[in-house]
């Protein structure tokens, strides 16, 4: 079920369609965890009219991973997610190193605010030897 009050957007990463001239769209839950992975992977000062908007975790990406990163990874995250996503009420953000080294997972729980709808985003984080984060 497309729930229209929590939004549509284009989909990301952007699909156009040559055959009716448009652009894919998601709706709903889709949408929203379409933005958080936008969140999480664009720099802050990238957007030029929304400075402030991102993450801010690339730096962070050579660092050791420990509880003193650990923990300050949980809330870059939890205070982007809470100033740039007004449609979720954030209860809980865990990260956890993979056996995979270099990849961290991110657990994003959530509740959409206008149905109290609980959900849970997980995202993959990690360097590749490119030195550019890919998910």
């Amino acid at each position: 079920m497309v729930l229209d009050f929590l939004g549509t957007g284009w989909s990301f990463p952007p699909t156009f369609r040559k055959e009716n001239g448009g652009v894919d769209l998601v709706s709903g839950v889709d949408d929203i965890q379409q933005s958080m992975e936008i969140l999480l992977t664009t720099l802050p000062g990238e957007r030029v009219m929304q400075p402030e908007f991102g993450a801010g975790m690339e730096r962070l990406i050579f660092e050791p991973f420990n509880t003193t990163l650990k923990t300050y990874m949980e809330k870059l995250i939890e205070r982007a997610i809470q100033t740039h996503e007004p449609r979720v009420i954030l209860n809980a953000v865990t990260l956890e190193a993979a056996a995979e080294e270099g990849l961290i997972w991110i657990n994003i729980d959530y509740t959409i605010a206008s149905t109290n709808t609980r959900n849970n985003y997980v995202f993959p984080y990690y360097k590749d030897e490119g030195s550019e984060i890919r998910n």
